[in-house]
């Protein structure tokens, strides 16, 4: 029997609201950002690319911008390959020893920036280690590898066992059915939470105050600007922030709708066989 839900009309009013309320600040702060003169506040001016034309000629923004494309190549890079074989082992190993694993592995999901900031930058202190970009790689890697893991092993958990436990019987090692069964299947979603990483790192503030040195990454560069002014220069660096992001956001869910489908096509290819 079919039932159709009534809409009420109030719930799409607070639906309505709520939209309004995170999408209507990011588009003036996009708006602001071709503002003509320096105000940011109303009545608008008129259009300018004048502020996007200081930001990209500016050698500090160039130097912070390289800065967070490193740290973010490299922490997303190391978060894939470390993310991936702990992803692996967790699906892979005994029902009561997963629970705790995952406890330790996920543990750093739960703390505040501010607390795992302040630890790491005692751990660096306690080892001599120099604050760099290389600290601050770490401590990202720290912090976006449970989301990395979180949707790697949701990956490898949905995949059917009896495949690889063929390509043993059929003489292949280890290595070959990692390579030739499991990554074909999960690829896609290790792509997108590669994507994923390197979002979250690139965009990482409150960790990164801690632990960098000298350099400075995009975020501390826009803390240091609206230290010294506020101008719609500020603007322009928040919307190319945003669009950076939004466009891994994109990346990510793409590849995840594709995984999903190849998932589908696998299944449906594999249930006539099955049936047979």
């Amino acid at each position: 029997m079919r039932t159709d839900r009534q809409r009420s009309p109030f719930t799409g009013a607070v639906v309505l609201l709520a939209l309004l309320f995170l999408y209507v600040p990011l588009a003036i702060v996009v708006l602001f950002s071709f503002h003509a003169t320096g105000a940011l506040s109303f009545p608008f001016d008129g259009f300018s690319t004048r502020w996007y034309r200081e930001v990209l000629t500016s050698d500090e923004f160039r130097s912070a911008f390289r800065a967070s494309i490193i740290v973010a190549v490299a922490a997303s890079v190391g978060t894939l390959v470390i993310g991936t074989m702990a992803a692996y082992g967790l699906t892979r190993v005994p029902q009561r020893v997963r629970p705790p694993l995952a406890f330790l592995f996920f543990l750093p999901l739960t703390l505040p920036g501010l607390f795992v900031g302040i630890g790491l930058l005692s751990w660096f202190t306690k080892l001599d280690v120099q604050a760099s970009l290389t600290t601050v790689t770490i401590a990202h890697l720290v912090y976006v590898f449970p989301y990395f893991l979180l949707i790697a092993g949701a990956a490898l958990d949905r995949l059917d066992i009896a495949l690889e436990e063929s390509a043993q019987d059929l003489g292949a090692s280890p290595w070959l059915v990692f390579w030739r069964v499991t990554m074909p299947q999960v690829w896609p979603l290790l792509v997108g939470a590669t994507c994923l990483a390197f979002a979250l790192s690139f965009d990482e503030f409150v960790i990164t105050f801690f632990v960098i040195g000298p350099d400075s990454t995009l975020p501390m560069f826009i803390w240091s600007s609206l230290r010294r002014t506020v101008d719609p220069s500020i603007n322009v660096i928040s919307t190319l922030l945003m669009a950076i992001t939004l466009l891994l956001w994109v990346v990510t869910f793409a590849f995840t709708v594709r995984s999903e489908r190849q998932r589908r096509r696998t299944r449906e290819a594999a249930t006539p066989g099955v049936l047979a």
